[in-house]
């Protein structure tokens, strides 16, 4: 067998073979799997998008309240991934049919592929950054593309050991904040903060902050059943992640938010999504980190990316090393698409515009159509209770195009009071149960754990 052969071999072993297992480890163990996963540099410049446009205080009651919001949609939805044992991209079989599913699958590679062009990026503006300080010499462009290129040699030979490190990675990012919360605080108190002035003209308000929050935690929750269909018990799962994600979130959102009124209360910045920013106001050791949190999380973002599409359909022979490659050669090329950095929210609008009324639709069809239960013919490649018409419940398609329409709309062309995230969510969950009503038979599975 050649080493091709042997390479390929070994990792189709290792990838999701698109069925159900059983969980194995504790709420705290999920716990520092949902810490350590977005402890991440996205995460923290997202913080940094808030000000000057709007106040300390009303940024930080966003980032909080915007977490908890988004935190219950991510535990629901894991919850089911505990309950069934499946991925959340199996699960979409449910509510989207055998073949309909393959919609939200295919929005889930676009999205994190975007996910992994912006975080290569900030990993090689950043690099080029320190680089540039010390020779002179810039080419974010080549250092983005180096840094995605060692995320796919990662995510194809390292994955592994990088799932091994990032909980410790993570404690190092967490004293990393300490030092930044310490040196922010011991130069300016909490009110001095609170007290820098507002700029309206830069179009950010509290709830569309509120909603860029919310829009995080719909990003994640893309992931929530992959991680907690691993939990020994739907409570421990609960609890774990939901405890995890909102520590997390809250505390990198909140060092971006507070890194950044520092150096504008210094006289220092523009606000802006820049990680060099805050790397020049806090130092290398804060570059350095930001560079490490790129390489874990994106070299599982490309891993998640190949076996998604490998598992999209149960029957496919799509082989992971072949897979992994085109994969990987499309984020590379991607990586040197700098201007994405600048159309950041509009990125995390997109998001919610796909997947708000995808885990609205899931929530329903588990929860309420399908008793919460779902049988094994959400295994099979064609035939059985989710084949519905052709392998497509073209109602959950409909109640789709409708929610994302809905949430683009309520973002743009006719902004709500309330913003867009929790109508939209509403909107389609009502929706998608009305048109259940008249639809198929509920599915008998077997008991869930």
């Amino acid at each position: 067998m050649s080493l091709y052969r042997r390479l390929d071999a070994h990792l189709e072993s290792q990838a999701e073979t698109g069925g159900r297992v059983t969980g194995t480890l504790s709420g705290g163990r999920i716990f520092m799997i949902w810490l350590a996963a977005n402890l991440v540099v996205t995460t923290l410049l997202t913080g940094t998008l808030f000000v000057p446009g709007i106040g300390y205080g009303q940024a930080a009651a966003a980032i909080v309240g915007g977490t908890l919001i988004g935190a219950i949609v991510l535990t629901t939805v894991g919850a089911i991934g505990t309950r069934t044992g499946l991925a959340t991209m199996a699960l979409t079989r449910g509510a989207f049919g055998l073949r309909g599913s393959l919609l939200p699958v295919a929005a889930n590679v676009i999205i994190l592929m975007g996910w992994s062009w912006v975080q290569a990026m900030l990993a090689g503006v950043t690099v080029d950054h320190l680089i540039a300080g010390y020779t002179g010499w810039s080419n974010p462009i080549l250092w983005s593309v180096l840094c995605q290129a060692i995320v796919v040699a990662l995510a194809i030979f390292g994955h592994t050991g990088i799932a091994k490190v990032e909980p410790w990675l993570a404690v190092l990012i967490l004293a990393i904040m300490a030092y930044v919360f310490a040196v922010a605080f011991g130069a300016f108190s909490p009110a001095e903060y609170a007290a820098l002035p507002a700029d309206p003209s830069l179009g950010m308000t509290p709830i569309s902050a509120l909603d860029i929050v919310i829009a995080t935690a719909i990003s994640w929750t893309v992931l929530s059943a992959d991680f907690n269909r691993f939990a020994r018990s739907t409570r421990g799962g609960v609890i774990g992640a939901g405890l995890g994600y909102t520590t997390s979130t809250t505390l990198a959102m909140l060092l971006g938010l507070t890194a950044l009124s520092y150096l504008l209360a210094r006289g220092d910045v523009a606000a802006e999504f820049d990680p060099t920013v805050i790397v020049d106001g806090f130092g290398t050791p804060l570059a350095l980190v930001i560079f490490f949190s790129v390489m874990a999380t994106n070299t599982m973002v490309v891993y998640g990316m190949t076996t998604s599409v490998v598992n999209a359909r149960p029957g496919w022979k799509l082989r992971f090393l072949p897979t992994a490659l085109v994969i990987g050669g499309v984020s590379i090329l991607g990586s040197t698409w700098l201007a994405l950095l600048g159309q950041f929210t509009d990125f995390l609008a997109m998001i919610s515009a796909f997947f708000i009324p995808v885990f609205a639709i899931m929530i329903v069809d588990y929860y309420v159509i399908k008793r919460a239960r779902y049988g094994d013919d959400i295994l099979r490649s064609e035939g059985g209770r989710y084949w519905y018409r052709a392998g497509v419940n073209w109602a959950a398609v409909a109640v789709w195009v409708i929610g994302a329409g809905a949430t683009y709309a309520w973002t743009y062309v006719w902004p709500l009071p309330v913003g867009a995230s929790l109508p939209a969510l509403a909107l389609s969950a009502a929706l998608y149960w009305l048109l259940s009503l008249r639809g198929r038979a509920v599915a008998v599975p077997a008991a869930p754990r």
